[in-house]
């Protein structure tokens, strides 16, 4: 081969890549495709040069800048703005870390390491927090706030009641702001897998609290995603949360992995979806690391898995 020949052949590659992230950033497939931005970096702006680098057009936001995003100073929110308009980005959802805290009158083990973003809150926090995400949600033009269930407990049964009538008050706060709660079914959390999620979400009976229905939390907890926990959960939720999983064959553990290389059967997932006409938002939530920790190529390498999908 040539020089030429070699130059012309990678010109057609890199074209074909970014028609492919085309194709799903502009919504041909259907699908409203973002990514959470704090799994490539908390700088922004070098975040949104990455989404637009594959046309992608929307975003989640959880920190920025190195602090949650409850915590960002005004500075901060008004620099974030302006690179999302700059970028052309749109925020699907404020993923705050609503009820992501011990649930007072059933608490879990203390012992317990969790991962928090950076938003050490409590119970007390709950209103002032919740006016706040509300805020936020106005700021960056979105309608959707992520909230959980509180740490998981070994007796659910005894913590459900009290955990069903306090977001059940959440999302009578939504409707009056004209917000929707989503909730996340987080594997830390009491709401786990798709069958919990259903549940709660069928006897809040709100459409001010939706589900964040993510696949990978519920193959932590061993429940097969897809088709079970998505049947569970089918035409409840707001938005989605995609990244991959599978057991450590050595540990036996759960382990995160690029999208198409976990457990979770995407394509049937993403069939279905295009089959429900799910006209919600999207979220890559990358989670996965390569054994270097660099989190922009893990990202990057969970993105092109998930384009393959598509």
């Amino acid at each position: 081969m040539t020089r030429r020949d070699i130059l012309k052949g990678s010109v057609a590659a890199a074209s074909v890549l970014r028609l492919r992230a085309a194709d799903v950033g502009s919504d041909r497939h259907g699908f409203k495709l973002g990514i959470i931005t704090d799994e490539l970096t908390t700088n922004l702006d070098q975040a949104a040069d990455f989404l637009s680098s594959y046309s992608l057009h929307w975003c989640e936001l959880r920190e920025i800048y190195n602090k949650n995003l409850m915590n960002s100073s005004q500075a901060d929110l008004d620099r974030a703005r302006k690179v999302l308009d700059a970028h052309k980005l749109q925020v699907s959802e404020i993923a705050s870390p609503i009820f992501k805290w011990n649930l007072p009158q059933v608490p879990a083990k203390s012992n317990e390491i969790r991962d928090e973003f950076k938003a050490t809150f409590t119970e007390q926090d709950a209103d002032s927090l919740l006016q706040k995400s509300f805020q936020l949600a106005r700021f960056f033009g979105t309608q959707k706030v992520r909230i959980f269930a509180y740490w998981r407990v070994n007796d659910r049964e005894k913590a459900y009641p009290y955990i069903r009538e306090r977001l059940a008050k959440a999302a009578q706060l939504a409707q009056t702001n004209d917000i929707i709660l989503t909730l996340e079914n987080e594997y830390a959390c009491n709401v786990g897998t798709g069958k919990e999620l259903g549940r709660i979400l069928g006897d809040v009976n709100s459409p001010h609290l939706r589900g964040n229905w993510d696949p990978g939390n519920a193959a932590f907890l061993d429940e097969v995603p897809y088709p079970d926990g998505y049947n569970a959960v089918r035409g409840l939720f707001a938005h989605m949360h995609v990244k991959d999983a599978r057991k450590n064959p050595k540990t036996g553990k759960n382990e995160w992995r690029p999208v198409g290389g976990g457990v979770i059967d995407f394509k049937g997932q993403f069939e279905a979806l295009r089959r429900d006409k799910y006209a919600g938002t999207i979220s890559l939530e990358t989670h996965y690391r390569r054994p270097d920790g660099n989190k922009v190529e893990s990202t990057r390498e969970s993105l092109e898995g998930l384009l393959k999908v598509l």
